[in-house]
């Protein structure tokens, strides 16, 4: 297959649970509102080390949007998802950006975010499902 070329990324950083691929830096974190099935979930500006999925129309709390998973280039883990396309004009501002789920992630000081561990909270304007 070939060799994986990984960024290494630098400041506070957000990495895959199952490998330390680095993801993400805390500074590109555009809202902490989002929610999955499986917990919270954070919106990127900007993510790194992740390879695209296939686009899908997928029916959001928040309406239609043409999304693709995205997976770690590590391990090749889901680890959220692309917003390509919002269908609705109040959405717009998600596309192109990232969503990467808290639990499939490493934070910047270290701590695992699991299910349970937040599985409490409940809502956020522009929470979404999948």
């Amino acid at each position: 297959m070939g060799r994986v070329f990984a960024v290494t990324l630098e400041g506070k950083i957000y990495t895959c649970r199952h490998c330390k691929t680095h993801l993400a830096i805390a500074e590109h974190i555009v809202s902490k509102s989002f929610h999955c099935r499986h917990g919270r979930a954070y919106l990127f500006s900007k993510v790194a080390n992740v390879s695209i999925g296939e686009r899908e129309e997928r029916m959001m709390m928040t309406g239609m949007h043409t999304v693709a998973d995205i997976f770690c280039v590590g391990c090749g883990a889901i680890v959220g998802w692309k917003y390509e396309t919002a269908h609705e004009k109040a959405q717009k501002y998600k596309e192109g950006k990232s969503v990467l789920e808290r639990n499939k992630l490493v934070g910047p000081d270290g701590s695992n975010y699991w299910a349970s561990h937040e599985a409490h909270i409940i809502g956020g304007s522009d929470a979404d499902d999948v």
